[in-house]
Order: C-alpha cells, then sequence, then structure tokens
C-alpha cells in the first residue's frame, strides 16, 4: 500500500542507505511534527502531598485532638494568652515533626527522581547525513537509520531494512515468550521489546508515546521502589516496640488517673469536676499518647531510606548507579563476587599482537611486524585471511565526519579488523566483491561467529571464527606455509595446540579463524556447516588487566569476600589473568565449564568452595554456579555480567552487577546496579558502601533503643511511684525529634570508614541486632535511667530548690540533662565497638549541624519558651551539671565497649 520499506521511507523523507540529511531547523521541524522520543513522566509530587501524608499518623492526630481540647478548656479557665500555651505547645511540636519529616521525603523523591532519569540515559548508533554516529535515545526521530545488534532494547517502532538473523524477544508487550523471526516479510519492530540474536538496521517510523510501548505505559504509572528487606525487618521491630509502648501508655495513664480520682475520693468531691480537674486529666492523657510517639520508632525506617538515598547518591559520584534500593543494603552482605574477566577485569581495549598464520608465528603489534607477516605467507592465505576478517564480523569500517577512518563494533571485533586494515586490506572493497547470503552472529553459548559468502566467480564459501579449541575441533585440513591445503593430522593438531597454550600463557586471548568452500548451492534456510573446515590461523588478543584490580581483589580478600572469576576465554589464558590479578591462589582450582557439568552433587559440594576460576564457561555453567553457591552454602553472591546471555546469572544472583559501558540494555535491565565505568574497583567501592549503610542503620537503631527504653521507664516509672510525669507531652514530642529524625540524619549519613573492609561479611544469616548493640544499649540506659531517677528523688535537695517552683525547675533539670545524655550517646553511637568517637566527626557536616541545632533548639526551648514547654530558665550551674551528666555518658559509654561479648 505504501510501497514497502522504500516507499514509507520516501514518504518520511528519508533515506535508508544515507538517513536523514539534517539542519537544525529541520530537525526541529519534524520533532513538532512527530513528537520526542520520551514518555510522558508522572509528575514529582509537591511538598505539600508529603505535609499531608505525614500528617496522617495516627499518634499524631490523636495529639493533635488532645491540643485542641487543651486549648478550649484552657482558654475557657485561664483565658489568652496564660490558657493557651500547653494546647499551643502541643501544636508546634506536631508542625516541627510534620514539616521536618516531609522535607526529608521530599528530598528523597526527588533523588530518586535524578536516578530514574539517569537510568534511562541510553545512546544509540543512527545513521544520518551518510555517517553512523552515536545519540541519545532521546534524540531519536522518525526517519532516522538505527543500528540494533544483539542484547539491544528497541527504542522506537520501526520497520526492518537490512540484516541477519534477527530474534526478537517480544515478551515485554505481548507476554509470548518465544522470541519472533523479523525480516523482510515481517518487518515490524516496536519499542520495549529486545534483540536476542542478529543485528539489523532499522528505519524508525514513530517516537515517545505515540509507540505501542508509549501507549501501554499510558494506561499505567510505574511503581515506586518496593521496601527493601532491612525497612522490612526494621518494620517488624517498630510495631513489637510500639505495642510494648502502648502497654506502658495505658498503665500510666491509668496509674495518674487514679491518682487523680483516689484524691478526689479523700476530699470527697468525686462527683464535682473543675476545669482545672479536666486540664489535669487531658494532660494525663496527653502524656500517654506521647508516651506511645516516644515508644514507636518512627524514625527506623525514615533511616534505613535516608541512608539507602545518601549512599545511592554517593555511588552515583563513585559511578555507580543503583537501580534498586535493596542493592545497596544487600551489598553489604555479600560474600562471592563472581566477576566477568573482559572488560571487568581487563580494560576491553583490545589489540592483536601474535598470530600464526599457515604455520608462522609473528609479532604483529606494529604496522611494520604485520606487512613483514603479508610477505611469509603466500597471496592465497592472505586474500582468504582478509576476506575471513572483513566479511565475518560484526563490525564495521566507516568514514566518519572529519573524513577519516572509523572502526565501529565490539572490542574483539575492532581488533581483527585493526589487523586486517594493517595487512593492507580494504574493508568497503572486499564486502562489495562478495555477497553475504546467511550470518549467524556470535553468541556465548555456540562462541562462535559464522558467514556464508557468494564469492565473484561463483560458489559458496563458510568463514568462521571463535573459540580456539572448539573452531580447531571443527576444522579436518589447514594451510600451510607455502600455501598448500593440507589434511589436519594428529602432529599438525597438537602444533596448533602448543600454539594456542603459548599464547594462553602470555595471558593473550585467542581466536581461530577457518574457511570451508561449499559448493555452487546453498540456501539461505540452510545452517551454516559446522565441521569440515580449513584451518586459516590463531590469533592472540591482548587485553591489559585494568590498573588497581589487583589491589581491589586484595582488599575484598581482606573483607572476607571470594572473588571467582568466571569467563568463556580459554582455560590457560584465564589461569594467567585471575593470576595476574591476586584471584588465582595455590590452594585454589580452575575448571572448565564443559568439566563442571559432568560433576555429581557430592563432588559439587567438595568442589565448589575451592573453585576460583572457571574457564570456557556457558552462561548456564554461570547460572548453575550462582545457583549452588546461594542454596548449598547460602552464600550471598553478587554477579557482574554485560552481555544478553548473562542475564539468568544476574537475575539468579542476590546483587547483579551490569557494566555500564561494554553492558547490552538487556544485562542492565536485569541488573541491581550498574557500573558506570565497567571497573572491578568500583565493584568494591559498593560493597563498602552497603557495608555503610548496614553499620550506619546499626548505629541509629543502637542510639534509639537507648532513648525508647530509657524515656519508657523514667516516665512509667515515675508515675506509677510519684504519681506524676517529668517529661511533659511537648517535650517528649522534642526528644521524639531528636531521636529519630534528626538521629537519622545525622547517624544514617556518616561516609564509610576505610577499617570497614577488614570485618568479615554480615551474610545471609547474621543478627541485625548483635550482642555488641545490645551490651551498649543496656549499658547506656542503665546509667542514664539511674542519674535520671537519682535527680527525680534527691534533686531538689541536692540544687537547693524550695518554694513553689521547685518542681518545675527539678523537672526541667531532668529534660534537660535527658536530652544532654541524647546528644553525647549520640557521637558515642558513631562507633559501636571503638573507644575513639571522634574521628573523622568533623569531615561529616551533617552530624556537626545537626548536633549544633539540637543544642541551640535546646537553649531556646528551655530559656525562652517555659510557657509552651513547661521549663524555667536555669542557673549557669544547673545548666553545667545538665551537660555534664550527658557527658558522663561519655566515658560510661566507653568503658562498656570494654565488656567482651559474643558478635
Amino acid at each position: 500500500m505504501n510501497g514497502g520499506v522504500d516507499g514509507i521511507a520516501d514518504k518520511l523523507s528519508t533515506s535508508t542507505t544515507n538517513g536523514l540529511t539534517p539542519t537544525e531547523d529541520a530537525l526541529k521541524r519534524r520533532q513538532e511534527v512527530y513528537g520526542v522520543n520520551r514518555f510522558t513522566e508522572s509528575k514529582v509530587r509537591s511538598f505539600w502531598v508529603f505535609v499531608w501524608e505525614a500528617l496522617q499518623d495516627t499518634t499524631l492526630i490523636i495529639l493533635a485532638v488532645c491540643a485542641v481540647v487543651s486549648l478550649i478548656v484552657g482558654l475557657a479557665m485561664e483565658g489568652w494568652p496564660k490558657g493557651s500555651h500547653d494546647g499551643l505547645g502541643i501544636v508546634a511540636s506536631i508542625l516541627l515533626v510534620v514539616l521536618v519529616t516531609a522535607t526529608s521525603d521530599y528530598r528523597q523523591s526527588l533523588q530518586f527522581k535524578h536516578l530514574d532519569q539517569e537510568k534511562k540515559k541510553i545512546s544509540i548508533q543512527v545513521t544520518r547525513n551518510g555517517f553512523r554516529q552515536k545519540i541519545s535515545i532521546y534524540d531519536l526521530l522518525p526517519g532516522d537509520i538505527l543500528h540494533l545488534s544483539i542484547g539491544d532494547q528497541v527504542p522506537a517502532d520501526g520497520l526492518f531494512v537490512s540484516g541477519f538473523s534477527l530474534l526478537i524477544n517480544e515478551s515485554s508487550l505481548t507476554g509470548e515468550s518465544e522470541p519472533v523471526y523479523v525480516n523482510a516479510e515481517n518487518p515490524f519492530l516496536l519499542s520495549g521489546t529486545k534483540v536476542q540474536d542478529g543485528f539489523c538496521k532499522m528505519l524508525v517510523t514513530t517516537v515517545g508515546m505515540r509507540t505501542q510501548w508509549g501507549k501501554l505505559m499510558a494506561t499505567l504509572s510505574e511503581g515506586g521502589d518496593d521496601e527493601t528487606p532491612l525497612q522490612v525487618k526494621l518494620n517488624g521491630v517498630a510495631t513489637v516496640i510500639g505495642k510494648i509502648g502502648l502497654f506502658f501508655a495505658v498503665v500510666t495513664f491509668a496509674v495518674l488517673a487514679q491518682g487523680l480520682m483516689s484524691r478526689k475520693y479523700h476530699e470527697g468531691l468525686l462527683l464535682s469536676w473543675s476545669g482545672d480537674d479536666a486540664l489535669q486529666m487531658l494532660e494525663y492523657f496527653a502524656i500517654a499518647v506521647t508516651i506511645v510517639v516516644v515508644a514507636v520508632p518512627e524514625g527506623l525506617p525514615l533511616a534505613v531510606t535516608l541512608s539507602l538515598a545518601f549512599a545511592m547518591k554517593k555511588m552515583m559520584n563513585d559511578k555507580a548507579l543503583v537501580r534498586h534500593l535493596a542493592a545497596c543494603e544487600t551489598m553489604g552482605s555479600a560474600t562471592t563476587i563472581c566477576s566477568d574477566k573482559t572488560g571487568t577485569l581487563t580494560t576491553n581495549h583490545m589489540t592483536v599482537v601474535k598470530a600464526c598464520i599457515c604455520g608462522n608465528v609473528q609479532e604483529v603489534s606494529s604496522s611494520k611486524e604485520s606487512t613483514s607477516l603479508c610477505s611469509q605467507i603466500p597471496d592465497f592465505a592472505v586474500e582468504t585471511l582478509l576476506q575471513s576478517i572483513f566479511s565475518n564480523t560484526g563490525g564495521e569500517v566507516v568514514i566518519n565526519q572529519d573524513g577519516k577512518l572509523e572502526i565501529l563494533g565490539t572490542p574483539t571485533e575492532i581488533a581483527l579488523l585493526e589487523l586486517g586494515l594493517s595487512l593492507g586490506g580494504d574493508f568497503q572493497a572486499q564486502r562489495q566483491e562478495t555477497k553475504l547470503i546467511k550470518v549467524e552472529p556470535f553468541n556465548s553459548a555456540k562462541k562462535r561467529m559464522g558467514v556464508v559468502l557468494q564469492l565473484p566467480e561463483g560458489g559458496y564459501r563458510a568463514h568462521c571464527k571463535g573459540a580456539s579449541e572448539l573452531i580447531l575441533a571443527a576444522c579436518d585440513k589447514f594451510i600451510d606455509p607455502s600455501g598448500n591445503v593440507l589434511p589436519l593430522d594428529r602432529a599438525a593438531v597438537n602444533h596448533f595446540k602448543g600454539i594456542i597454550e603459548s599464547f594462553a600463557g602470555e595471558s593473550l586471548r585467542t581466536i581461530c579463524l577457518a574457511y570451508k568452500e561449499i559448493g555452487d548451492a546453498f540456501l539461505a534456510k540452510e545452517q551454516i556447516p559446522v565441521e569440515g573446515y580449513t584451518c586459516i590461523g590463531i590469533v592472540g588478543i591482548k587485553d591489559p588487566v585494568r590498573p588497581g584490580v589487583k589491589e581491589s581483589v586484595a582488599v575484598c580478600r581482606s573483607a572476607g569476600i571470594t572473588v571467582r572469576m568466571v569467563t568463556g576465554d580459554n582455560i590457560n589464558t584465564a589461569k594467567a589473568i585471575a593470576r595476574e590479578c591476586g584471584i588465582l591462589t595455590d590452594e585454589g582450582v580452575a575448571i572448565e565449564g564443559p568439566e563442571f557439568r559432568e560433576k555429581s552433587l557430592e563432588e559439587l559440594l567438595q568442589l565448589i568452595p575451592k573453585i576460583q576460576v572457571m574457564a570456557r564457561s556457558s552462561p548456564l555453567d554461570k547460572h548453575n554456579l550462582v545457583q549452588h553457591l546461594r542454596t548449598m552454602f547460602n552464600e550471598v553472591v553478587a554477579v557482574t555480567g554485560d552481555g544478553t546471555n548473562d542475564a539468568p546469572a544476574l537475575h539468579e544472583a542476590d546483587i547483579g552487577l551490569a557494566m555500564g559501558i561494554a553492558g547490552t540494555e538487556v544485562a542492565k535491565e536485569s541488573a541491581d546496579v550498574i557500573i558506570l565505568d565497567d571497573n572491578f574497583s568500583t565493584i568494591v567501592t559498593v560493597a563498602k558502601w552497603g557495608r555503610s549503610v548496614y553499620v550506619n542503620i546499626q548505629k541509629f537503631v543502637q542510639f534509639q533503643l537507648t532513648v525508647n527504653v530509657v524515656a519508657l521507664i523514667v516516665n512509667f516509672s515515675s508515675a506509677c511511684l510519684t504519681g506524676n510525669a517529668p517529661l511533659t507531652a511537648v517535650q517528649l514530642l522534642w526528644v521524639n525529634m531528636i531521636m529519630d529524625t534528626l538521629g537519622a540524619l545525622a547517624l544514617a549519613t556518616e561516609p564509610p570508614q576505610d577499617d570497614l573492609m577488614e570485618r568479615s561479611p554480615v551474610g545471609r544469616t547474621g543478627k541485625f541486632i548483635s550482642n555488641v548493640m545490645w551490651r551498649n544499649i543496656f549499658g547506656q540506659a542503665f546509667y542514664q535511667f539511674i542519674i535520671m531517677w537519682y535527680l527525680r528523688a534527691q534533686g531538689e535537695g541536692l540544687f537547693r530548690l524550695e518554694g513553689p517552683g521547685a518542681d518545675l525547675t527539678l523537672n526541667t533539670i531532668i529534660f534537660n540533662s535527658f536530652v544532654f545524655c541524647q546528644v553525647f550517646n549520640e557521637i558515642s553511637s558513631r562507633e559501636m565497638e571503638k573507644i575513639n568517637v571522634f574521628k573523622g566527626i568533623l569531615q561529616n557536616y551533617v552530624f556537626v549541624c545537626v548536633l549544633t541545632s539540637t543544642i541551640i533548639f535546646q537553649v531556646i526551648i528551655v530559656q525562652f519558651l517555659g510557657d509552651f514547654a513547661n521549663t524555667t530558665p536555669l542557673t549557669r550551674l544547673q545548666w553545667f551539671v545538665s551537660v555534664f551528666i550527658g557527658f558522663l555518658g561519655m566515658p560510661i559509654a566507653a568503658i562498656v565497649k570494654l565488656i567482651p561479648v559474643g558478635s
């Protein structure tokens, strides 16, 4: 109807060979007509929505009702302004809590939005103006000619122009798990689908919200992040503590109310109630509610979110993009890292340094050496070699906008094409001379790539290249130094195997090239032959180890994390590089994938802990290794991967780490963390931050549980024994602020210290609240409770307080001392086991700011907000004693840390 793909290309004013020929204005106009390749995103919720959500808290609502009743009764009894103080004090405290919570949540949502945008930054290759170039998927327009290869996600709707063996996984759109072949007969490509095999050129027809994926997206909005395992765990803790608090609150209210009733009964006034009595009853109720507020540690989940968000932002600067919040935390418990070799441990800048063509082994790292190689081998062999390099490749040699030759493709393809060019080959001429009939792209299950060519003089020839041992096994002939094709006998096979081993011993990656004449009849539907090839030669590719990898592996070892290398390479190459990186030790085992597959379960139980290198592994071997480590050995496994075939292992692992540069879109989709610089050292940084998150939250929980225990017991015991509570509703709300939101801010944003990587990992079964934490909590709580109780009983005599204001002054001293105990306990909580808690304190600006603002606020509350907070200004001596009592908590905490307990 539209004249096929070419007809549609005409209507879009584009060319299937040169793509768009854009000027700035033309691009803008095209954008206005067809739209931008973006999906409309859900709006960022406004700050007031978070305020409204924070106000939904049940205990805060009850307190607000208390405040309103208190205001009404107070104003009726004592008039304005005296009668309004209690009510307004509670209202102000509630607003402060709501404001701080909402601000914190709002900032988190902005941060996650920012990370979400980072996740979607994908660049793709298009042909515009006849030049192949990289652009962002957001700049894609209808009429663009897009290049897709295995592992890519289709970024817009379009039509197949040309390509080979294109297999598309449409499960994300249709739910069908069977991949679909796309070719000239079935040319439709839909956005959101993934390229499972093959490669192609595609004409973009629709972008953004008009694509099939866009229409689907319009019907649903993406959900937020699920809660992380630690948040779930801590929510459970919070619920239990909340129930205990509720029990204490009910008992406290009952005791206080009973005291008032019995007093009225003795005075014979049980039936006549004054406004004062009602206010008293209301105050008791407010204290009971506030005990619940203090007991419920709503700061726990907040601390996790804060700590994770802080870590995510910092990790972004350290070149790690966290896609799922939980991964941050899980990475801290990792006990094993199964790493790829190429690109992660090595630089992925590959060059051919040695070649064995027609039996001649020659260095080829410089153009001079390449020329001398050409002169040593017969013309027929040079011709076949160049044909193999230039035809059997997924890469391309193009002329860029500066008129220079540019090689595109995977690092291995680039290395081979560079060799072809240095041997004097011409890519374009070679391509035009022969016609490609069929292509089977490289994938790691087959470990080979094959093509079939129609030769200019008639007849067909197949070329294949891939893992040396596999291709050599498919050969039965070879070319000798004189250019004769001879049968491949045992001696020749051993000779070639020796060369492969000697290359591998120099940590070179080996690739074997071979061809086969296949007569005059070959149909594109037929399979490319898998045997009967003639070996052209073997090339050795150097992929240098990344700087810093050896040190990072040593850091992992000292941190109790085992690093295992899983690679598709030859076992000798893998062993040589693993030794260079410090992965393979004397007691370690290096094994090949096929051998690993044959082992029984009993053998695997013995073998797996010792495996340090797995070579020639298929994606399934990697998946099985990860599965066994997780189930049989209960390890927490991190896996790195870059190919589409790594997706199952990335999915199976506790933490999947995908490579940002070499990784395919499919691998990134399956991963939890994307390593933006493909560097192993970054993985160690992720582990360090993961541990830091875990430890920070432990510090915060220790700090918060201490305050909870003390606040509960002081108010409860005081109410039961003396009939009144020393800490009022407003004071308890302020303490709640310090320990919940501000405490979370201070302790959850501590940066990681280097000694974190000297401890052994927590693992899957580690307790979150450890014995060390319980020791610190009870030691500190015991000290604080004794001090509070002593002040309650002996304070008036100690400070020589008398007269009508004595009680208020004493309660203010107790409140002030209690707050300073928390301030100094916050500093002590920076370390759970070390005595020196001041190390690096000034580098943590958030911590210093929180402490400073807490102290300033405390001074204002005590000295100037007496009517609201039920306090009275204190003398210098009383201030000194309050601060000193708080400070004494620090040496006490240090002494408690000396008590030995199990982990």
